[in-house]
């Protein structure tokens, strides 16, 4: 990760007389044309970050339609916990189709979604998550989508992104009880390694759920150690 004092530092050294006018437009014509990518106000990485685009499987596209045809103006947001297996070292036996509106809309959608499955849960508290909804096979948990929740739109389905993605599990070690610990760390890391994450977004998000004092410092930690070992690759 690069900072502007990096980026500053770099051109006085090989321009003393260098003015911070002419730096930030450089920096603008770097991220402009791909050389750096910006991943939050004032961080960088070098080349231009790739972008996290979660699968979706038909069922979920079919799931979709269902709630657009029955609440079109209802503000969704759905995913699957099978996306996080591509950042995790050990792999979880169930998965959990999440459906998140908003606050009016959680108990509608849920007695909707009842009529036609029994394995519908609303925002299950932990007994119940470990004793039933844990032990079925892509259960559909129903919760209240956060306010300016950093969203996507992929094929028409209003679904995730890696930094709600990262926030979600963060925040939530009980419905996320397989992701926390140290596979928590490796997901971050993985993610952080192959996407551009807007950290900045993230933390927006992560205040919005009243977890930005927590992951404020868990993020520095991460960004330390990948500076270190970034470095000792570099000797």
């Amino acid at each position: 990760m690069l900072t502007n004092e990096d980026i500053l530092n770099f051109y006085m050294k090989l321009e003393p007389e260098i003015k911070p006018a002419t730096i930030n437009w450089r920096i603008y014509s770097l991220v402009k044309f791909g050389v750096l990518a910006r991943i939050g106000r004032g961080k960088f990485t070098l080349g231009e970050g790739k972008n996290f685009i979660p699968a979706l499987t038909r069922s979920l596209k079919i799931l979709n339609k269902r709630l657009h045809d029955q609440f079109p103006y209802l503000q969704t947001c759905i995913w699957n916990t099978s996306l996080l297996n591509e950042f995790m070292l050990h792999q979880p036996g169930r998965f959990y189709t999440l459906v998140e509106v908003d606050k009016d809309g959680v108990e509608s959608v849920f007695y909707f979604l009842k009529g036609n499955s029994k394995n519908v849960f609303l925002d299950p508290k932990p007994d119940i998550l470990s004793r039933y909804a844990s032990e079925v096979q892509n259960a559909i948990i129903v919760r209240t989508l956060v306010s300016e929740a950093p969203t996507q739109v992929i094929q028409g389905v209003n679904t995730t992104t890696i930094e709600k993605l990262l926030v979600d599990i963060f925040s939530d070690d009980t419905l996320f009880a397989s992701q926390q610990g140290g596979e928590l760390l490796e997901i971050f890391r993985e993610a952080l390694s192959k996407y551009a994450v807007n950290e900045s977004r993230m933390l927006r998000y992560a205040n919005r759920k009243r977890k930005k004092a927590k992951l404020e410092p868990y993020l520095e930690n991460i960004s330390n150690y990948r500076q270190q070992t970034g470095n000792a690759a570099n000797l």
